[in-house]
């Protein structure tokens, strides 16, 4: 069970958004770098990173934030936002990035993330964005008819790494993940599920730990971990425990 601390980008700065709106952006760190190697200092061993700003425009747009970012941790760092083709996703592999999270493309061009897990085995993980129930795309700004389970289902046998799925209407609210709708997404597929959107709290790290949670790859927490909400020394303590060791 690994807990993901977020860096989300947006015009080179780490901020959080509130429901996904980027006129509600909190400015928490204006050097992503130092942002990155302070997670790496506090024990997290893992990244995720979003370019807010190519989500919204389709390529990448934060860029040098994230090259900044890859040379200041060691820790494997995954990413999100604005990725749509083959080149792009190895170009960012060959800057090494250990992980491409792809989320339009995957509800336009499925057949694309399928070929990319076979041209890139371990490499690719796809994000799954909810509002209401159903896929948003484009950064959230639009919503799609497909439901969550039945786009998850698409990509079965694929070889995709990881499914992040996040809830909009939690996003950055700190109101508490959203479990029933992320475990059920979790037993439908086999595909392992990261939880994202309103991690709140040490209640939150604890749910994770639940037996009905364990199959769950991990959660992505921002805004607790910035508003000092959650611990990180209490929260990866719960995790260790909870993995035997």
């Amino acid at each position: 069970m690994i807990l993901f601390p977020a860096i989300d980008l947006k015009d080179g700065q780490c901020v959080r958004l509130k429901l996904g709106d980027m006129d509600q952006a909190t400015i928490y760190n204006p050097d992503p770098a130092a942002q990155a190697l302070a997670f790496e200092n506090q024990g997290f061993e893992w990244l995720h990173v979003v370019d807010l700003n190519g989500a919204f425009a389709g390529e990448s747009v934060n860029g040098a934030a994230v090259e900044a970012i890859l040379k200041a941790t060691k820790n494997p760092v995954q990413l999100g936002g604005g990725i749509r083709t083959l080149e792009h996703i190895e170009a960012w592999l060959s800057k090494g990035l250990t992980r491409v999270i792809l989320g339009t493309v995957a509800v336009r061009n499925p057949e694309l993330v399928k070929e990319a897990c076979r041209k890139f085995p371990g490499h690719i993980a796809v994000g799954i964005d909810a509002k209401g129930g159903r896929v948003a795309v484009e950064g959230w700004a639009e919503a799609s008819e497909l439901g969550v389970i039945e786009l998850a289902k698409k990509f079965e046998g694929a070889g995709v790494s990881a499914i992040v799925y996040t809830d909009i209407d939690r996003d950055g609210i700190l109101t508490g993940i959203n479990w029933d709708s992320t475990i059920e997404l979790a037993d439908a597929v086999s595909i392992p599920v990261i939880a994202s959107g309103g991690l709140a709290s040490i209640a939150d790290i604890v749910r994770m730990t639940m037996p009905d949670a364990k199959k769950l790859e991990g959660a992505i927490s921002g805004r607790a971990l910035y508003d000092g909400r959650v611990d990180p020394a209490e929260a990866l303590a719960i995790l260790r425990e909870a993995n035997g060791g």
